[in-house]
């Protein structure tokens, strides 16, 4: 078949349909910085291996994660993972599945994703949870309108330090659903939040997240009682599943409804997707769950199989009973996952989660040692925030030259707030060695004196 582009006539027909006058008018939300200005220089009647040789020049230009010193987290953690994981994907037994329409001759699909939820309520501690979704901050949303079907109020609360992507797809998901949104400000110096102003018999749910934008550790026991008390649901966001090796599971804190990323476990960065986000809550709410669950069984001869339990999204249901129009799970994300994580087992997790936070804290140590440097966590897991005497862009794009990815600049999600350009989010993982630590430590000190 040959392949047919649209027509001049076509394209213009789409954009009066939709409203714009040309193609570039489609991407003016992206920073002019992003885009590209010159031209690739393919010419025609390039062959394949002179096409090949000019994108690898290109990709060349990325400065790779292996071969940098990486202290970037804020939602996406580069952490190591077994060879073996990567193997086992490549099976031919996964590598070939596809979506389970046919769910009953796919239980070695239907196997893994069990045992995945299986994981994820271990971890959460919470008692159902569902087979993936895409990622963190689609989780995130889905469980804010999750919790408008389940007790019909309005007024939806997030914490100041919930991840401000998070925040933003959470507000384009319930645009139109009739949710009365209020966002608490981040106030880097408070220590707690004021929640009790907006709890009442209004609202629907609060929003937290734990370790929390910022890299605290906090114990949500009040915060959930309080929601208790007045009949609303609190949602846990996880951005770093990794820490729930060692910290009180959300779900032996009160929460509800336990949502976040697991890219921590079996998948790489791969320069932000494909993630995948996890989702569970209590079984009282399992009916109002979004995307699916797989179930245990045993058949007529009494041998152990897999059911597709409960599906309800558009593509297997009518579209006006559905909880969600996800179209599937993170298949292949959350396989890796699940055998990253049997590898590990339960003492194998503990391990690692340990080892990230005793990385940390040695970090942390060293550099508020340095003069024009303050850290602001009382606590944390693997990462935590300074504050320099300096804007946190200019030396992160210093260090860079060095090969050392020294972390997030708060200026990146808030550009609008001028009291924020000097904050510097900060990740350690077991990726991080000691020689790293001290050249990061001494490029950070020369930069600053």
């Amino acid at each position: 078949m040959r392949y047919l582009p649209h027509t001049s006539k076509i394209r213009h027909e789409m954009f009066r349909e939709i409203g714009i006058n040309n193609i570039d008018q489609l991407f003016v939300d992206i920073p002019k910085g992003s885009l590209l200005k010159d031209n690739i220089k393919i010419s025609n009647h390039k062959s394949e291996i002179e096409v090949e040789s000019i994108l690898k020049d290109i990709s060349n230009k990325n400065l790779s994660v292996s071969s940098a010193s990486n202290f970037i987290g804020a939602g996406a953690y580069y952490h190591h993972i077994p060879a073996a994981v990567d193997h086992i994907i490549q099976r031919s037994e996964f590598l070939t599945s596809y979506t389970p329409y046919q769910p009953e001759i796919s239980q070695g699909t239907l196997q893994y994703l069990f045992e995945f939820q299986t994981q994820i309520c271990l971890l959460t501690g919470m008692e159902v949870s569902n087979a993936s979704m895409y990622d963190g901050a689609s989780a995130c949303a889905e469980a804010v309108l999750m919790a408008q079907r389940i007790n019909k109020r309005k007024k939806v609360v997030y914490s100041g330090l919930l991840h401000p992507h998070y925040i933003e797809t959470s507000k384009t998901y319930t645009k139109y659903s009739g949710a009365e949104s209020i966002f608490l400000p981040l106030n880097i110096n408070s220590e707690s939040e004021r929640f009790n102003d907006f709890i009442d018999e209004d609202t629907c749910c609060v929003i937290v997240q734990n370790p929390d934008f910022l890299g605290n550790i906090n114990n949500l026991n009040d915060l959930s009682q309080q929601c208790e008390k007045y009949g609303v649901l609190l949602i846990v966001v996880v951005t770093e599943i990794l820490s729930l090796g060692v910290l009180n599971s959300p779900g032996s804190m009160g929460a509800d409804i336990v949502v976040g990323e697991g890219q921590s476990i079996g998948n790489p960065l791969s320069f932000g997707g494909p993630y995948l986000g996890f989702f569970s809550t209590r079984k009282k709410f399992v009916r109002q769950m979004p995307g699916r669950i797989v179930g245990q069984t045993i058949d007529v001869n009494g041998n152990r199989g897999f059911v597709l339990t409960l599906s309800t999204r558009e593509q297997h249901i009518r579209r006006d009973k559905a909880t969600s129009n996800i179209c599937t799970n993170s298949g292949l994300c959350s396989l890796a996952f699940t055998i990253h994580m049997s590898l590990l087992g339960e003492e194998g997790l503990k391990k690692i989660s340990k080892l990230n936070h005793i990385k940390a804290v040695n970090l942390s140590r060293k550099i508020k040692d340095i003069k024009g440097v303050s850290l602001i966590n009382k606590n944390f897991f693997n990462e935590f925030t300074v504050s320099l005497s300096k804007p946190a862009v200019s030396v992160v794009d210093k260090l860079v030259s060095k090969n050392i990815l020294a972390g997030v600049p708060l200026a990146r999600f808030y550009s609008d707030r001028d009291d924020l350009k000097n904050y510097l989010i900060i990740a350690v993982t077991e990726m991080i060695n000691d020689d790293q630590m001290e050249a990061f430590i001494d490029a950070l000190r020369g930069e600053l004196q």
